[in-house]
C-alpha cells in the first residue's frame, strides 16, 4: 500500500530539518509493516527551502505566501492577497495529488497548504518545535487531527487541535549512547584535562566566538583545552595570533557533534530547539546563550525550559558578550559534582523514542493500526 503526504515548513532550518526527519520516520516506518511512502514537499521556490528539499531528493511545489506583519499596512494587504493566491495553488495541487494527511512544521510558508486542506478536508498535522510555539503553528493549529511538540506542557497552547502529543525534537541517532569518557577517548582528550566545546550554530555566532578567543587569550584558561565551531559565515576577525594558540582549536564545521557535547566538561551553545534537543540526547553539561533576536525570543523560552529542570545554565547573550559569564564557566570547571549533576538532569530530559513517537502519533490519527 502506498501512502501519500504533502509536507510543508520553510523559511529556516528549524522549519525544514523537522519536516525532513519526519518525512524519513514515517518513510521507515510504514516500510516495517511493508507499505511505501510518496512525499511531495512544498514551500516557496525562493526560500531556503527551495534550496534545501530538492537537494535531499524529493519533489518539490511551489506555492506562494509573504509573512504577515504584526500592524496594519500595505505589507499586510500584499500578504493578504498572496495566501489568496497560495491557497487557490494549494487547493488544485492537493487535488491532483490527494494526500492522505498535509504535515507542517510551521512557518508562515505554510499557510496556504494547511488552510487548503481544511478546505478540502483532508486532515492537518503539526510539528511544533519549539517552547514558545510560532505563530503560524499556534493560529493554524485550529481544528488540527494532531500537534506534535517538541517540548512538554503544550495543550494548553493548542487546546483548538483535536489531539497534542508530545514527541519531542527528531535528532540524529548517533547523539544518543555516547558516554563522557567514550567521547573523550575517541577525541583524544587526556584524562583530568578540562575541555570546553563552543558552538554557535552552522551560520555561527559572533557573541560566543568572540567570548571564546577572549578566554583562550587569558592566563587562567591556559590550561583548558577550546573548541570553537565558529560557522561557515563567521563575522568574526580570527587573526594568526588567535589560530595559533595552543590550547585553542577553530573548526568552521565540525559534524560529529554529538562527540564533542559528551565528552566536554562545559559546553557553551545557542538554544534553537534542535540544539536543545542535542543536549539533552548527549547529556551535556551546557551553558545555553539564546540569539536574542530569535522570533518572541522563543530560544530563551527553550533554553528555561531545560534549565528549569536542572539540565543547564542560561546566560544572556550580552553578559556572554561582554565577559560577564566568566565566572560561570570558572566555577563549573572547578565544581566537578555540579557538572555531573547537571548532565543528569539534561539526560534525564531526552526522548529517544521521538520517531516511535511521531510515527505511532500520525499512524493513530489517520486511523492505522498496529
Amino acid at each position: 500500500m502506498e501512502h501519500r503526504f504533502a509536507i510543508i515548513g520553510g523559511g529556516t532550518s528549524g522549519h525544514i530539518n523537522p519536516a525532513l526527519a519526519i518525512a524519513g520516520t514515517l518513510n521507515d516506518g510504514f516500510a516495517k509493516r511493508g507499505d511505501t511512502c510518496k512525499f511531495i514537499f512544498c514551500g516557496r521556490k525562493d526560500g531556503l527551502e527551495g534550496e534545501l528539499i530538492p537537494a535531499a531528493g524529493y519533489e518539490f511545489v511551489d506555492i506562494e505566501s509573504r509573512p504577515f506583519p504584526t500592524r496594519p499596512s500595505v505589507k499586510l494587504v500584499k500578504a493578504q492577497i498572496s495566501l489568496a493566491r497560495g491557497r487557490r495553488q494549494a487547493i488544485e495541487f492537493l487535488k491532483q495529488f490527494r494526500p492522505e494527511a498535509v504535515i507542517s512544521t510551521g512557518g508562515f510558508v505554510s499557510a496556504p497548504l494547511i488552510l487548503g486542506a481544511a478546505r478540502l478536508g483532508i486532515p492537518v498535522m503539526l510539528h511544533e518545535a519549539n517552547a514558545f510555539p510560532g505563530r503560524a503553528n499556534r493560529h493554524l493549529s485550529k481544528g488540527a487531527a494532531l500537534v506534535m511538540t517538541g517540548f512538554p506542557d503544550q495543550e494548553s497552547v493548542f487546546s483548538k487541535a483535536k489531539r497534542v502529543v508530545y514527541t519531542g525534537n527528531p535528532v540524529r541517532k548517533i547523539m544518543f549512547g555516547n558516554t563522557y569518557e567514550g567521547a573523550r577517548e575517541k577525541l583524544g582528550i587526556p584524562e583530568g584535562k578540562k575541555f570546553v566545546f563552543a558552538m554557535g550554530g552552522s551560520l555561527g555566532s559572533a557573541t560566543i566566538t568572540g567570548f571564546i578567543l577572549s578566554c583562550a587569550r587569558k592566563p587562567e584558561f591556559a590550561d583548558v583545552k577550546f573548541v570553537l565551531s565558529c560557522g561557515k559565515h563567521n563575522t568574526v576577525e580570527i587573526t594568526d595570533e588567535d589560530r595559533n594558540l595552543p590550547n585553542l582549536d577553530i573548526r568552521e564545521y565540525i559534524t560529529d557533534t554529538n562527540l564533542y557535547l559528551a565528552g566536554s566538561d562545559v559546553c557553551i551553545l545557542r538554544a534553537g530547539a534542535v540544539t536543545c534537543a542535542e543536549i539533552t540526547a548527549t547529556g551535556a553539561c551546557a551553558i545555553m546563550v539564546p540569539y536574542p533576536y530569535a522570533a518572541h525570543d522563543h530560544q530563551t523560552y527553550n533554553a528555561n525550559s531545560i534549565a528549569k529542570r536542572g539540565g543547564g545554565i542560561v546566560v544572556t547573550d550580552e553578559d556572554c558578550g561582554s565577559g560577564k559569564i566568566i565566572p560561570v564557566l570558572t566555577d563549573l570547571l572547578n565544581d566537578d559534582a555540579r557538572r555531573e549533576q547537571i548532565r543528569k538532569c539534561a539526560a534525564s530530559q531526552a526522548i529517544p523514542d521521538t520517531d516511535e513517537r511521531i510515527f505511532r502519533s500520525i499512524a493513530e490519527a489517520l486511523g492505522i493500526q498496529d
